[in-house]
């Protein structure tokens, strides 16, 4: 295994630090299976893994979660990593009813080779989310990009950040305050390990490639280094993967997610 993957796997997949808590967040381990869900059905996503396999008996663990979520009516995923055992995972899960989604790479990385100057356009300014009409703004531009999901992300932000405002930043680019959010971001952090995680990055179709989505990844990776973690993960799409492996990421690994619900 690739050692930088392998710190990453100790750290945060044995740790059960794949998706840090939050207000009304449970994280724990059912044998095998690390789990994450709401305290109050539906108020929240729900996410499992299997770092270290499941043992002799996989579909027993597979029947069992997928009961259990069943059993709160709520949607599951089973977050997989191509290293992942057994090595028949994804077989198993999609005969218990569970689908397959896109796949995603994971990429790992000094945090300082993502921090570079960039200039945005004219008129176009970066700052933090600080305030409701924000965090409003940054659910249309969700909204905007990809139509009306399950849940309200930029609740459960606002959520996180006015319990623990250390746990996370939030980043967007903006034309105006009183107009529409071009990009928005954040960065979550694990602390006691040497991660942090980008997630977001949603930009709007006819401001991409203008160095936008890149000023976000600086912003981000620069907040890290100054509350002291030295790697940063991404769970990546085809649109931000040449960005940021051109500025010395690794592909280290391939995720995918297979829902229930």
């Amino acid at each position: 295994m690739n050692p930088l993957l392998q710190h990453f796997h100790e750290q945060i997949r044995l740790a059960n630090r794949e998706s840090e808590g939050g207000p009304g967040i449970v994280r724990d381990l059912d044998g095998p299976v690390r789990r994450r869900y709401p305290v109050e059905p539906g108020s929240s996503y729900c996410m499992v893994e299997s770092p270290e396999g499941l043992g002799p008996d996989p579909d027993y663990w597979i029947a069992r979660t997928a009961e259990f979520f069943n059993g709160r009516g709520e949607r599951v995923e089973w977050k997989t990593y191509s290293y992942d055992e057994p090595a028949d995972l994804a077989e198993r899960l999609q005969r218990n009813g569970f689908q397959k989604e896109d796949d995603e790479a994971l990429l790992l990385g000094e945090a300082a080779a993502l921090v570079h100057d960039v200039t945005l356009p004219a008129g176009v300014a970066l700052r933090e989310a600080n305030s409701s009409q924000d965090y409003q703004r940054i659910h249309d531009l969700m909204q905007t990009i990809w139509g009306p999901r399950d849940g309200d992300m930029t609740q459960e932000l606002r959520r996180e950040k006015a319990a623990d405002p250390t746990c996370l930043d939030i980043v967007l680019v903006e034309e105006d305050r009183d107009g529409p959010v071009l990009c928005a971001a954040w960065c979550r952090y694990s602390p006691g390990t040497d991660f942090a995680s980008m997630w977001g990055g949603s930009t709007l179709p006819q401001w991409r490639r203008q160095g936008i989505y890149r000023s976000t990844v600086t912003w981000r990776a620069q907040r890290a280094i100054d509350r002291g973690f030295r790697y940063m993960r991404l769970d990546t799409s085809p649109d931000s993967r040449p960005i940021l492996t051109q500025l010395g990421l690794q592909h280290v690994a391939d995720t995918t997610p297979y829902v229930r619900g």
